[in-house]
C-alpha cells in the first residue's frame, strides 16, 4: 500500500517588494505565494504575492480543465501578500471556483477581505476592476483559534504579532502537517504562546527570517518580522521536523541567504531556505522530507564531460570527496553524477580538469545543489548545481 504524499511548492518567497536584482536570483524575487496539494486532491494557495501570476500560468498550461474549487488563505492585506491577485489568470476563468479565507480588519469592518481585492483593483489603481474576473468567487472571514475541515483536511488559523494583524495557519494532512507562519515578530507573550501551538509537532514549518538576530534587536524592532535564530528555537521547543526559512528580505542577497541558512544549520537538524520553484514532497514512507527544485528554475544545458574532483556535505552531515564527471554544463550550473547524495541547498566544491592550449588546466568552482535525483547508472545520484562563483 502507497503513503499518501502532499506537494508543497514555493511560488514566491521574497518578502515587502519584488527584486529582480541578479544577485537575489537563486532564492527568487517573488513576493509570498505557496501552493500545497494534499494527498486527496485539494488545493491550497497560501498568499497571493506576485509569485500568484507565475502559478496562474503554469496551472493553464498544464490543465486547462481544472474546475474543482481551490482554497486561497490570505495571511493579512499587505502589498506584498495580495499584489499578485491582478495578475492570476485562472480567476478571469468562468469554469473555476475559489474560495478565499482572511480575518475582518478592524480598519476596514464587515466584508474586509472582498473590500481589499476589490480596493485594489479599482480606478486608478488598475485598468480592469473585480468584475472583470470571471470565476466563482466565495469569502470567509476566520476568527483566532478557528478549525474546520476542508476534504479530509484540518485547518486551524491563529493570530501572529504583526502590524495590523496577521493570520498563521495549520493544514494537517494524511501526509503530515504543514504550518505557515509568515510575518510574525516575537516579544509579545500570548501571541508567541500562539504561534508555538500553532506549530507544535508540524512536519513542516514555515517560519519568517527575513532580520538577522542582531538588526531585530536594533534597527528592525517593531517592523514585525522574525530571524532565523528565533525559528530555530520554536522549532526546537515544538519538536516540529523541519523549518523552512521564508520571507527573505529584499535586501539580503542569495550569499546573505546562504549565510543564514548556514547558520540555522549549525543550530537544527532539518532547516531549508525558501526558494522559488523549490518542491518538497511530504509522506514519503520511512524517508526524510524530500526537497528539489522545479527543473524551471535550472538553465538550459549542453552536453559536455569533464573529469571533476567534487567536495560537499551528505544529507547525513558527513563530509565526502569523489572523483566523478561534469556532465551536461551550462553558463549557470551543471549536471554531476556522484555515488553520494549530498545534502540539497548545500555548497559543494568542484574542481574540472579542462583543456587548454598550455595542457590539461584545473578550474576551482563553488556552487549549490538545488536538484537530487537518481542517476542513470545504478547506486549513483544524479545532482543539479547552479555556479555561485
Amino acid at each position: 500500500m502507497t503513503s499518501p504524499i502532499a506537494k508543497l511548492s514555493f511560488w514566491g518567497v521574497r518578502g515587502s517588494t519584488p527584486t529582480v536584482d541578479p544577485a537575489t536570483w537563486r532564492y527568487g524575487g517573488n513576493t509570498p505565494c505557496l501552493e500545497l496539494i494534499a494527498p486527496d486532491g485539494t488545493q491550497f494557495i497560501l498568499d497571493c504575492g506576485t509569485g500568484l501570476r507565475t502559478l496562474g500560468s503554469r496551472w493553464g498550461a498544464a490543465d486547462e480543465s481544472r474546475g474543482q474549487e481551490t482554497h486561497i488563505f490570505v495571511t493579512h492585506y499587505h502589498w506584498d501578500h495580495i499584489q499578485g491577485l491582478p495578475f492570476f489568470a485562472p480567476l478571469y476563468d468562468e469554469k473555476n471556483h475559489f474560495q478565499f479565507y482572511s480575518f475582518r480588519s478592524k480598519f476596514l469592518g464587515k466584508d474586509s477581505l472582498r473590500q481589499v481585492m476589490e480596493t485594489q483593483m479599482a480606478l486608478p489603481y488598475f485598468p480592469v476592476d473585480f468584475s472583470a474576473m470571471n470565476a466563482k468567487r466565495k469569502f470567509r472571514e476566520l476568527e483566532d483559534s478557528e478549525t474546520f475541515h476542508i476534504g479530509k483536511n484540518k485547518v486551524t488559523s491563529r493570530w501572529l504579532h504583526h502590524p495590523q494583524g496577521c493570520l498563521g495557519f495549520r493544514i494537517e494532512t494524511s501526509a503530515g502537517t504543514v504550518v505557515y507562519a509568515t510575518d510574525n515578530e516575537p516579544g509579545d507573550p500570548d501571541l508567541d504562546k500562539s504561534l508555538r501551538k500553532l506549530a507544535e509537532g508540524a512536519d513542516i514549518f514555515i517560519n519568517d527570517a527575513q532580520y538577522s538576530p542582531s538588526q531585530l534587536a536594533t534597527s528592525r524592532k517593531g517592523w514585525g518580522h522574525s530571524s532565523w535564530k528565533d525559528g530555530v528555537n520554536i522549532a526546537r521547543e515544538v519538536n516540529a521536523k523541519t523549518l523552512v526559512l521564508f520571507h527573505h528580505d529584499p535586501d539580503s542577497t542569495d550569499r546573505m541567504v546562504d549565510e543564514i541558512l548556514a547558520n540555522a544549520r549549525e543550530d537544527f537538524d532539518s532547516v531549508f531556505a525558501a526558494s522559488e520553484g523549490m518542491v518538497i514532497t511530504l509522506g514519503a514512507s520511512n524517508e526524510p522530507v524530500q526537497a528539489h527544485m522545479a527543473a524551471s528554475r535550472t538553465a538550459l544545458r549542453r552536453g559536455a564531460q569533464f573529469r571533476a574532483s567534487v567536495s560537499g556535505m551528505t544529507a547525513e552531515g558527513r563530509k565526502f570527496e569523489e572523483e566523478t564527471i561534469v556532465r551536461d554544463l551550462s553558463l549557470q550550473g551543471a549536471l554531476i553524477s556522484l555515488h553520494h547524495s549530498p545534502l540539497m541547498q548545500s555548497e559543494l566544491q568542484v574542481t574540472m580538469e579542462t583543456p587548454s592550449a598550455d595542457g590539461t588546466q584545473e578550474m576551482r568552482l563553488r556552487c549549490y545543489v538545488v536538484r537530487i535525483e537518481e542517476g542513470a547508472e545504478k547506486g549513483s545520484t544524479a545532482v543539479g548545481v547552479v555556479f555561485t562563483d
